[in-house]
């Protein structure tokens, strides 16, 4: 007997929960800017007249027009679990290269060369208590405000998350990865506050969110912990210090009926997927292939149904031709086969993706049979 016909949130529900699905959605995480500023320049997407054009309506038109069905947290709700208000971005130096030295939003002084890669850190604002009381302590403390003007009500034809903030990713951006390490030595108490005033800001606009009865697919988290070689903290440390506040998050998801909960850290993460399953996250995001050959297999070997995952494409064969295309669309297929499983570009598509192959690479996902 035929499935019935299901729209995009529908499929992805069933497939994250091991259900028959009528189709596999086709799903990105978006383009780098520089990306669409070279499809611009082809002709592939629409600018103003002088060349310039708008990133979000660009996003939106490369997804359509290259056949994509959504972008995974296209409709991310809450975004609200951050600095409020943010640093008003300050150049603070100029050189005669034309490089600058730029406060931003984090109260991080980082080097702006033009360069499209992230930028180098220079100086970070929060490096002490005093820091902490006067700076950042009070922009990390819950409010109405924070809630967005509107709230979804009913279901929509892609899945709706939740944004359920970091509990360690924002930190250490806001610290820098050496002041972190130095910080969990020099000043124990100092770094544990951080942590826990971050956590609670986020239990309390999860809780508030769910509370005004919004309708949410799926809980999200963002961390960024991790690098080609693993955690950038210890295991242990995360073990005590972080994981035990996701719980406190996905305790409040499953109360208001939302049981998958999804996470998004770059690099190599194995060390702390049991960590996250542990404690109610469970679909692993983006799952980078990277020189490590990230991979759900492994994983659901490991901890069976209990681990779900989106991601897990090798974006670079974007750069290429058809041939790699149809060999990494072959290597998803037996993935697919697990279950609970939903393949997506492991990141932004960079600048040296070839517009007909991302175009080739949704056509061949739309025509191939899942099973």
């Amino acid at each position: 007997m035929p499935l019935p016909t299901m729209n995009h949130t529908e499929a992805t529900l069933a497939i994250l929960n091991y259900q028959p699905s009528d189709h596999l959605p086709v799903v990105h995480f978006g383009w780098w800017k520089e990306t669409l500023e070279k499809w611009v320049q082809e002709g592939h997407l629409a600018s103003d007249a002088d060349g310039s054009f708008n990133r979000n309506l660009a996003w939106k038109e490369a997804s359509e027009k290259q056949g994509f069905d959504y972008g995974w947290g296209d409709s991310n709700i809450g975004n609200s679990t951050d600095l409020f208000p943010r640093f008003d971005p300050t150049v603070v130096a100029e050189f005669p290269d034309g490089s600058q030295h730029v406060r931003n939003g984090d109260g991080v002084t980082v080097l702006r060369t033009g360069d499209v890669s992230i930028p180098a850190e220079i100086e970070h604002l929060l490096v002490d208590r005093a820091s902490w009381e006067e700076h950042y302590k009070p922009r990390l403390q819950w409010s109405p405000d924070r809630l967005p003007k509107e709230l979804p009500t009913t279901a929509r034809d892609i899945p709706t998350t939740l944004h359920c903030g970091s509990i360690i990713g924002r930190p250490r951006d806001i610290i820098g990865v050496v002041g972190l390490a130095y910080m969990s030595m020099d000043d124990e108490e100092l770094l544990d506050e951080i942590i826990v005033t971050m956590a609670d800001l986020c239990v309390r606009n999860v809780e508030a969110l769910c509370a005004a009865g919004a309708k949410f697919d799926i809980g999200h988290f963002w961390e960024d912990i991790c690098f080609k070689n693993g955690p950038l903290v210890t295991p242990d440390f995360f073990r005590e210090k972080v994981a035990p506040h996701y719980k406190r998050i996905t305790d409040i998801l499953k109360r208001h009926g939302v049981g998958l909960a999804s996470l998004d850290c770059d690099g190599c993460i194995d060390e702390l997927v049991p960590m996250w399953l542990e404690n109610g996250v469970n679909t692993m995001f983006p799952i980078e292939v990277g020189t490590w050959n990230a991979s759900i297999k492994p994983w659901r070997e490991k901890y069976g149904r209990e681990i779900r995952g989106v991601g897990g494409m090798n974006k670079n064969v974007f750069s290429q031709d058809k041939a790699a295309v149809d060999a990494e669309i072959e290597r998803l297929k037996p993935l697919v086969a697990l279950g609970g499983f939903i393949p997506c570009p492991d990141h932004r598509i960079p600048p040296d993706a070839k517009w007909d192959m991302v175009r080739y690479y949704c056509d061949q996902m739309h025509a191939t049979r899942w099973g």
